[in-house]
């Protein structure tokens, strides 16, 4: 399966992300104006864009048909707590400490939906131009998942190099995770599965 090309915006090289959307792979054009029509933000910001490129995934991340996966039925993002939690009905599955939007680049609160899911995405640096690898120390880490958009934007959760990072208020909108811990809710969670965003 091959992906077409896309874009992330990051503003810093080991910042978070934001893509836009008139390159996304169209797989996801039909389930974004969904999640969009849900959408209640509070404050946002606008950003410049800046070009990724996605990765065929390796046949080593291909789940087998008969793996069995226990899906959450919704995520919380508890901004304060700097922690995502994923339920299956009232049974919380895991929790994770993240990384979250800081002061002027906050991370949108309300009720979103999944609607990106992205293994291994490169990511096209916006100064030099210059295309990093996939992998654990890519600014995007190894998985994206993606649940805000303004139809231009996107925000969603993502990995980093920069774990030590993790729990503070320093990205640009984005949740950053442990790039173990973004793998591990990627297989947890697919596409229209409701991330909620507290205070």
């Amino acid at each position: 399966m091959k992906f077409k090309q896309l874009s992330i915006s990051l503003a810093l090289a080991g910042g978070s992300l934001f893509i836009p959307a008139s390159l996304i792979n169209k797989q996801v054009g039909a389930d974004e104006g969904a999640a969009l029509s849900k959408a209640e933000t509070t404050k946002t910001s606008t950003f410049s864009i800046t070009p990724a490129i996605l990765e065929e995934a390796s046949p080593m991340d291909k789940t087998t048909p008969v793996e069995i996966k226990v899906l959450a039925t919704r995520l919380v993002l508890k901004l304060k707590e700097r922690k995502v939690y994923a339920y299956q009905d009232d049974q919380l599955l895991a929790s994770y400490l993240v990384a979250i939007g800081k002061k002027g680049w906050e991370t949108p609160q309300g009720k979103f939906e999944i609607t990106q899911m992205i293994k291994n995405p490169k990511w096209e640096n916006p100064w030099n131009g210059k295309i990093s690898a996939p992998g654990p120390n890519s600014p995007l880490g190894e998985r994206w998942i993606g649940f805000w958009t303004n139809g231009k934007d996107y925000i969603g959760f993502h990995g980093t190099p920069g774990e030590h990072l993790i729990g503070q208020a320093v990205s640009h909108g984005c949740v950053r995770m442990r790039n173990a811990d973004v793998k591990a809710l990627f297989k947890l969670v697919d596409k229209g599965i409701p991330v909620i965003v507290q205070p």
